[in-house]
């Protein structure tokens, strides 16, 4: 049956996307759900929840309140809540119930601005995709929400977008790429730093996607203020990289997302390796090499079953579905963690 998920778990959802996206930005985060969703955010999708401080909450929509799309009531909620913290703006992501009844965000968006003082952002997602879908969307808005005055650049200053741990599956991505040579002066928006540089992201010299998601908003950011951008994972795990430096003359499958897969496909190459890349998430762009679009647990079990590889590379909750279905059952599989498949981080 397609879709229907047997060996693995559900992965982050788009709504858990957006919620990285802002989570660290200082504003009021409103889920537009009856509970269970934030819930899952904040108990399964968000590792900072348990270390760093954020306003994040539920809309508590009762049965009612979703079949007649009571908006006020939310808006009510959030002038409340900005009365007693105060945040730097407000924020509603979407789930499943605003995307049933067809919520008119443009409009919330109105209403809230208009009642609580604060700009606001809306990310329509719906719960059905992926969480990189949702923080491609988080981010577009916040650019185009708040990065609207031009500024002089700042010398050797680089914007990174892209960064969150349900990309990185780490909890200081932001250090370890400034620790990459040419990378000292990045600041990675949304990920220990604040919406002053979401603000100011005009300053930066240059621009790097830093994953798919982030693509989008390099676009728009490159458009309007003429920045230079680039795509660059930037950071690969060493232990991933050493891994990949000594596979030689081998037939290997790669399930990670893109631009992983572009790092890891340039050190594989090296060594006359026959590379193949699979991935659930978003790709961009023309590429030299063929992208196998896996769009559910059946797809991952034809592509195994049907072609025979010596190494794996991807996050262990494959290697169960991969160890009974690989035609090769000597080969190795290497567990890169994804936070977003397991709810593991690499380290």
């Amino acid at each position: 049956m397609k879709n229907l998920y047997k060996m693995i778990s559900p992965f982050s959802p788009d709504q858990s996307g957006a919620v990285s996206v802002l989570y660290e930005l200082g504003g009021v985060v409103a889920v537009l759900d009856a509970g269970g969703c934030a819930g899952n955010i904040c108990g399964f999708d968000e590792p900072r929840w348990m270390t760093k401080k954020s306003a994040v909450f539920s809309a508590g929509l009762r049965d009612m309140d979703a079949i007649m799309g009571r908006d006020e009531l939310l808006a009510e909620k959030l002038k409340a809540a900005c009365e007693k913290i105060d945040p730097e703006f407000c924020a509603v992501v979407g789930t499943p119930a605003p995307a049933i009844i067809g919520t008119d965000f443009d409009s919330l968006r109105q209403m809230i601005e208009e009642m609580t003082g604060k700009k606001t952002v809306c990310v329509e997602t719906t719960g059905t995709k992926y969480f990189d879908s949702g923080e491609e969307k988080a981010y577009l808005d916040l650019f185009k929400t708040f990065a609207e005055k031009k500024f002089d650049a700042v010398e050797g200053k680089t914007g990174v977008v892209g960064v969150t741990p349900l990309e990185f599956s780490c909890l200081d991505a932001d250090k370890k790429i400034r620790n990459v040579k040419g990378f000292e002066n990045a600041v990675c928006f949304g990920y220990n730093s604040g919406l002053d540089e979401i603000v100011k992201a005009s300053e930066c010299e240059k621009l790097v996607a830093a994953s798919p998601s982030a693509v989008k908003a390099c676009e728009y950011l490159s458009a309007k203020f003429d920045i230079p951008y680039e795509k660059d994972r930037i950071y690969i795990p060493e232990k991933i990289k050493n891994k990949c430096e000594n596979i030689k003359d081998k037939k290997v499958l790669v399930i990670t997302g893109q631009f992983i897969f572009e790092k890891l496909k340039d050190i594989l190459n090296k060594n006359n390796n026959e590379v193949t890349f699979a991935s659930f998430f978003m790709t961009k762009g023309k590429t030299d090499y063929d992208i196998i679009k896996l769009s559910d647990e059946d797809s991952l079990t034809e592509l195994i079953s049907s072609s025979e590889f010596d190494e794996v590379i991807g996050d262990a909750a494959f290697e169960k579905i991969y160890r009974k279905f690989a035609l090769n059952k000597t080969s190795e599989f290497t567990d890169f963690p994804s936070f977003s498949v397991s709810g593991r981080l690499t380290d």
